[in-house]
């Protein structure tokens, strides 16, 4: 039963719902790492990745409310629930205990290019079904290469 009527077709409807489900969970993912590797970071370049991690946070919590509020204005009820990030997202598991600075740098890395390129994907699959949906995925997709380009660096 729909609560919410989309004007999309059902079958455009199911691809970019799919699409906004996936980014979601990637994006509820990406917080929760990135804020675990900000409170567990330690080596000499502790500072400048912690306060750089949290620019991660902010990005991906404010991309994943943005996501949840176009599933929920085309019909579709947003699962954030953490049973669901932790069986879907594509984000490999954290480091326990303190994470050494270069190697917080090479799991955010990891992390983003994950993200990004499931985003990229979402462009391309939203393209024709919902450019509305498109448009918030190359915002995201450009913000998160920003991320992962300036992570890079950190260790290069």
């Amino acid at each position: 039963m729909y609560v919410v009527k989309s004007p999309l077709p059902d079958s455009d409807l199911k691809t970019v719902s799919e699409a906004l489900q996936g980014a979601l969970v990637d994006l509820l993912d990406l917080s929760l790492v990135a804020k675990q590797i900000h409170w567990t970071i330690i080596g000499p370049r502790f500072r400048s990745i912690h306060l750089q991690l949290d620019e991660v946070v902010d990005t991906a919590r404010r991309h994943s409310d943005t996501v949840a509020e176009r599933a929920s204005a085309l019909g579709v009820p947003p699962d954030g629930r953490a049973a669901t990030v932790a069986r879907s997202s594509c984000i490999g598991s954290v480091p326990q205990g303190w994470v050494k600075d270069t190697d917080a740098v090479g799991t955010l890395v990891s992390a983003l290019g994950a993200v990004v390129t499931r985003m990229r994907e979402r462009v391309q699959s939203t393209a024709e079904a919902d450019p509305v949906s498109q448009d918030i995925f190359i915002n995201v997709t450009a913000d998160l290469e920003k991320h992962h380009w300036m992570f890079q660096a950190e260790n290069a």
